[in-house]
């Protein structure tokens, strides 16, 4: 046989075994979809649920802001949904920063660096509560993408989502669901600031209120490369006139 056909030939060959690879792959790849679909469907629908159920209630959120382990400050709020869909917050017993001692230099030192670890606290805060109401629009979005993969744990009682790319690129949301309860039960997150060197870890952990509504019970937002930590602890839920 001539080179030129030889080649020709075993490119043709290889095209063909790489259609029939990829043909039956599909088969594996659509039996999936459907579930995952069905269970996506499931998550959007519980979340929607129970962010329109949390509006007939008003609670309590404690927040505290720690530096390498030592508490720095705490913080109490009434928290209530407003019209717009968005938290109204009036702090409890607001109490005055304490005034550095030492020299003004000293005194100047110390209150630019609480000053910057306060913003970068409120920083990941926001950060960590935005992750932890899911966004329907970009679970579409990545579901459309592919970037969201499921895994089935304890006999099939919770199932995780595994979503890529969700709010940033490079970051990674697991959404761990209660099958029976149809209840988000956590959130695992890892996201970061402006820059991916800036990395922030959050655990979300949900709750059941005793009408069966959803809420998050403990938000855990962690600035790695500051080693500084926020922990929201949601409770006293109060139905609202």
């Amino acid at each position: 046989m001539h080179k030129s056909n030889q080649h020709t030939f075993r490119h043709a060959r290889s095209a063909v075994i790489a259609t029939i690879v990829s043909f039956c792959s599909v088969p594996h790849i659509f039996a999936q979809k459907p579930e995952m679909q069905e269970k996506l469907t499931e998550i959007k629908h519980s979340s929607a649920a129970n962010k329109q159920a949390l509006a007939r209630y008003s609670w309590m959120e404690e927040q505290t802001i720690s530096l390498k382990g030592e508490v720095k400050k705490m913080q109490q709020f009434q928290v209530r949904i407003g019209p717009d869909g968005q938290q109204q917050k009036i702090e409890l017993n607001p109490q005055a920063a304490p005034q550095p001692s030492g020299g003004r230099f000293k005194q100047r030192v110390v209150a630019k660096k609480t000053e910057e670890f306060q913003v970068y606290g409120q920083q990941i805060a926001a950060l960590g509560k935005q992750y932890s109401q899911l966004d329907l629009q970009a679970l579409d979005q990545a579901y459309q993408r592919g970037d969201i993969s499921m895994e089935s744990k304890g006999a099939n009682v919770t199932i995780s989502l595994i979503v890529k790319n969700y709010l940033k690129p490079g970051d990674s949301v697991t959404v761990v669901f209660d099958q029976q309860q149809k209840a988000i039960r956590a959130l695992q997150v890892a996201s970061y600031l402006a820059a991916p060197s800036d990395a922030v870890s959050i655990a979300v952990q949900f709750a059941r209120l005793p009408d069966g509504t959803n809420h998050v019970s403990t938000n855990q937002i962690n600035g790695v490369s500051k080693r500084l930590e926020v922990t929201i602890q949601n409770s006293s839920y109060q139905p609202v006139g």
